[in-house]
């Protein structure tokens, strides 16, 4: 691979990186790989709707999480990509910390990748996941609405109004799931510099950050016969990180960043990750 952080990358022996001929960014970490093919048109100001209790919405989350979620996706990972979940002992010996919720993190490399960290976490309807909002303008707005997403404002008006209705979440006791690399890189293996948006979170609400990695595997057996560019997939999810309130914001929130994207390098078997855990533009 000719990309210039897999030659810096040195990993754990034994780990699989996959070679799908992508050619990735190289100078910068937040580029967008994808464009969203425009369908629809909303504005994500402070007229939208940020919380949405109507009864259409509620049944469309129920029907989403057990039909959509778990009686197709979840199934569908489980054969055409093996999926397998590692660590949810973590969530047990956590199961007081989490009891008012966890911000769970992970890797962005693949459209479902989302499904897989809420069928780690066997997630419930009410998990919130802060989003690219030019993806809800797309086919994908019905699914992405319907598995808890949230599009992130356009404007510092609806920013505001944004916060208030994740502080109205968190009291209801919901989940968050960020993906703190910002965009997807479809199979990339190092990890990114990560925002500090779900550090932030944490510290805000004292809830604790569930980091997880979605890791590669080779594609082996009878799963050879479809999907044969694209890897197997499994879950690992790591010790929460409990959030130390006597720090002041910028010292938790900063911490956290870095014992996360280190942890999460463990996890993933990358012995020496070429990228920073800090954006150079903070």
């Amino acid at each position: 691979m000719e990309n210039k952080q897999y030659k810096e990358m040195t990993v754990e022996p034994g780990t699989y990186i996959p070679d799908l001929g992508f050619n990735y960014p190289q100078d910068d970490a937040f580029a967008r790989m994808l464009t969203s093919k425009i369908d629809r048109d909303i504005a994500f100001d402070e007229t939208y709707p940020w919380i949405d209790d109507s009864l259409k919405m509620r049944l469309q989350h129920w029907f989403g999480y057990n039909f959509v979620l778990r009686g197709l996706l979840y199934p569908y990972l489980r054969i055409a990509y093996g999926l397998k979940i590692k660590g949810r002992h973590w969530l047990k010996q956590y199961k007081e910390e989490l009891k008012n919720g966890g911000i769970t993190i992970a890797n962005h490399m693949f459209v479902l990748d989302c499904p897989c960290v809420l069928a780690a976490i066997r997630a419930r309807k009410d998990t919130k996941i802060p989003m690219y909002a030019e993806n809800f303008r797309t086919k994908l707005h019905w699914f992405l609405v319907t598995v808890g997403g949230i599009p992130v404002p356009e404007t510092m008006a609806a920013l505001k109004q944004f916060n208030l209705a994740f502080d109205e979440f968190h009291r209801r006791g919901s989940w968050i799931h960020v993906f703190p690399e910002a965009c997807r890189w479809d199979f990339y293996k190092p990890l990114r510099p990560f925002r500090k948006g779900a550090f932030s979170m944490a510290y805000k609400y004292k809830m604790p950050i569930v980091p997880c990695v979605i890791t590669y595997r080779e594609r082996t057996g009878w799963r050879k016969l479809f999907k044969k560019n694209q890897p197997l997939l499994t879950v690992t999810i790591g010790e929460p990180l409990v959030p130390i309130t006597t720090n002041s914001r910028k010292v938790e929130v900063d911490r956290l960043r870095e014992v996360a994207h280190l942890q999460m390098q463990k996890m993933a078997g990358i012995t020496h990750n070429p990228w920073p855990i800090v954006p150079e533009d903070e």
